[in-house]
């Protein structure tokens, strides 16, 4: 079971919002809006996907990770590590 479950019909809702923001963004392009109003959509759409990698990060470091430990510490190790390497990823994005 991954650490999202209790928060997965929550996450799923903010996705299809996310979903629709683009949707909005392409229809921008398609009728030539101004650049400043879509560059501002991006963004707003950037901030909305952060916010859902953050969610999913704390669920794995508050499930996933505290599981791992409990099972020992190569376990542990491994899946810190995995989780900076994400970290990294998102950071860099």
């Amino acid at each position: 079971m991954h650490g999202y479950v209790a928060n997965r019909e929550q996450l799923l809702a903010r996705l299809r919002r996310i979903e629709g923001q683009v949707r909005g963004l392409h229809r921008m392009v398609e009728e030539d809006r101004y650049c400043i109003d879509v560059l501002t959509q991006i963004s707003s759409a950037t901030r909305a996907l952060q916010a859902v990698a953050v969610t999913m990060l704390d669920d794995h470091v508050r499930h996933c990770v505290r599981e791992a430990i409990d099972e020992g510490p190569e376990t542990a190790d491994a899946k810190i590590e995995e989780a900076l390497d994400v970290i990294a990823r998102l950071v860099k994005s």
